[in-house]
């Protein structure tokens, strides 16, 4: 998100909301996907909305559902013998309607076992919702020291 993000595009938007799975890398239960947004918080110097789909419903989201048939449809049997096939079918997909799916492949390296200590996690500048806060929460950005 942060790379492809460009913060002049979000200058007259107060927060961000973003959706996600109840599991997964970016889980609500998962320290360094909150450390990540605060990082990106204090970058942009706005709030992040959170709101995970509950556990074992993540097969709601209306948006997949829509356009996996259509990357299906795409596809027509073709192979994929290669990531860049694989990437070209799904952003060369549009529903009937004219939705368009934008496909990139990363080929970035990410270190894997990051861990986030006890500390870290205290100076998240996180504010939990009333209801189900462990799903739903906002991340401010903090004050530049």
């Amino acid at each position: 998100m942060r790379q492809e993000t460009n913060p002049g595009s979000l200058q007259h938007a107060g927060r961000i909301r973003r959706t996600a799975d109840g599991g997964g890398s970016n889980g609500s239960r998962i320290r360094l996907w909150k450390l990540e947004l605060q990082k990106l918080a204090d970058e942009l110097g706005m709030t992040i909305n959170v709101c995970h789909f509950p556990p074992g419903t993540s097969k709601w989201n209306k948006i997949e559902h829509k356009m996996f048939s259509f990357i299906s449809q795409n596809r027509r049997g073709r192979p994929l013998i290669t990531r860049e096939v694989a990437v070209n079918l799904i952003g060369n997909t549009r529903t009937k309607k004219g939705l368009e799916i934008t496909a990139k492949l990363d080929t970035n390296s990410y270190k894997t076992g990051i861990k986030v200590s006890d500390e870290e996690l205290r100076k998240i500048a996180i504010e939990r919702d009333g209801f189900h806060g462990e799903w739903n929460y906002k991340i401010k950005p903090r004050p530049l020291c």
